[in-house]
């Protein structure tokens, strides 16, 4: 499922429709404010979305426009759907109902409730569940709709990706991103060392910081005084600054090449660091968190309905907290799906890998940590976070994922280029409000 149709779907919710009052007054007021290809949209709708826009806008903290601006705005936005909509039926997309069923659960869930609670409060604030639904589907037949006609056109070629890389390597001032040497003359401080010993080897750190900054050459000093490898001059090597020691990189973030630092102090002692080389990495490397998470899946229906599927996750984490059983086990035992035999191991994935709904859960999930049943739309699930890692993406894997973020930003560009179109070979009538 397309993460778009979620957020139309909830959109078309707007806060569960006005209240039964408001529908109510808006049909005895009822007439024709427009014809979109012979198909009108009544003084009624337009009401009705204007609510629903208001309330969303009050939710979220923001200022509401004029109330005529307000309106304009809604008309044609409600213009734009039933001329998108009107297309997507002669080219022959269909949506049935398992889709609207899922769509559906999906809003139950961003609600934090079942579709039984959905379905009354939607009932609550007077729209009937056969007019919900239909909301529902037409906002997944937009949503497919968009997904043929304007994803096809979005076009990310080698030469895009390359340049976008270019382009943000040379804009990253990520310090810790860049490749550095960095040479060391070390005056070590003994484990045990007393503050009056610590502060007479600073001491003599400084004077021979004073010698470098008057001259002195800095490979022969570390041959003369280092505690460290005095090979190569005390070159530690180049590699990736997130590989030195934070304070290391601190340090020498300002000094240019061939400069050296103030006097760092670690563990070992205090350190003098000379910066030999800095570059850019040669190719950008990104690095992302992957998660190593296992569930145990209950699939519903009507052999096992939500509310039981439910329970008897509940009961399966007590289990687990109490140590009747293991996770492993349990999964071995009851989850219904492929990752079963494995004890529930999902492996190490993606951010992005899983769908939203337990995306989110996962994420909230300390290390070792089992979730409460949640609710997706493959069924119930309990989930245990095993562990997290960060890895270095692949430079192929660096650029889909630049092309990813390309084709999401040209969306945006593409699509109103697109809607643009289909709202001008439409044929839209504007009807005046009878006197």
């Amino acid at each position: 499922m397309n993460f778009r149709v979620w957020a139309l779907a909830l959109a078309c919710m707007g806060g569960f429709g006005g209240t039964l009052a408001q529908a109510q007054t808006a049909r005895q007021a009822d007439f024709i404010v427009a014809v979109v290809n012979s198909e009108p949209i009544t003084n009624s709708e337009v009401r009705t979305q204007v609510q629903r826009t208001s309330a969303q806008l009050a939710q979220q903290g923001q200022k509401l426009p004029p109330a005529n601006e307000l309106q304009r705005s809604v008309l044609e936005r409600l213009i734009n759907e039933r001329a998108q909509l009107q297309l997507a039926r002669e080219l022959g997309i269909r949506v049935d109902d398992a889709a609207v069923d899922q769509t559906e659960q999906m809003v139950a869930n961003q609600s934090q409730v079942d579709v039984a609670e959905l379905r009354r409060r939607v009932a609550k604030d007077g729209t009937d569940l056969a007019t919900y639904r239909a909301q529902l589907r037409d906002q997944v037949l937009i949503s497919r709709l968009h997904e043929r006609e304007v994803e096809s056109r979005i076009r990310i070629s080698d030469q895009d990706v390359d340049r976008y890389l270019q382009e943000q390597q040379t804009g990253n001032t990520d310090p810790f991103s860049r490749e550095i040497n960095l040479a060391q003359l070390l005056i070590a401080v003994p484990e045990k060392a007393s503050a009056e010993q610590a502060a007479v080897l600073f001491e003599q750190a400084k004077k021979v910081l004073d010698r470098i900054r008057a001259g002195d050459d800095f490979t022969r000093l570390v041959q003369e005084l280092s505690a460290a490898d005095r090979s190569n001059g005390g070159q530690i090597g180049l590699r990736r600054a997130d590989r030195y020691p934070p304070s290391f990189v601190q340090a020498t973030q300002d000094i240019n090449v061939g400069g050296v630092s103030e006097i760092v102090r670690s563990g070992a002692g205090f350190h003098i660091l000379k910066v030999v080389e800095r570059r850019a990495p040669s190719s950008q490397v990104q690095t992302v968190v992957q998660s190593h998470a296992r569930h145990i899946l209950l699939r519903t229906g009507p052999q096992l309905s939500q509310v039981q599927a439910l329970a008897r996750l509940a009961d399966y984490k007590q289990r687990i907290q109490t140590g009747k059983a293991s996770f492993q086990s349990l999964a071995r035992e009851f989850s219904q799906d492929g990752s079963a035999p494995d004890g529930g191991d999902l492996g190490w994935a993606m951010p992005g890998t899983f769908v939203p709904e337990f995306d989110e859960v996962m994420n909230r999930l300390s290390e070792g940590e089992v979730s409460n049943p949640t609710v997706s739309r493959f069924g119930v699930h309990l989930i245990q976070l095993v562990e997290r890692r960060r890895v270095d993406l692949t430079p192929q894997q660096t650029r889909q994922l630049a092309s990813n973020k390309l084709r999401e930003t040209r969306y945006a560009e593409a699509y109103a280029q697109w809607a643009r179109d289909v709202r001008e070979r439409a044929y839209v009538e504007m009807r005046e409000p009878p006197q």
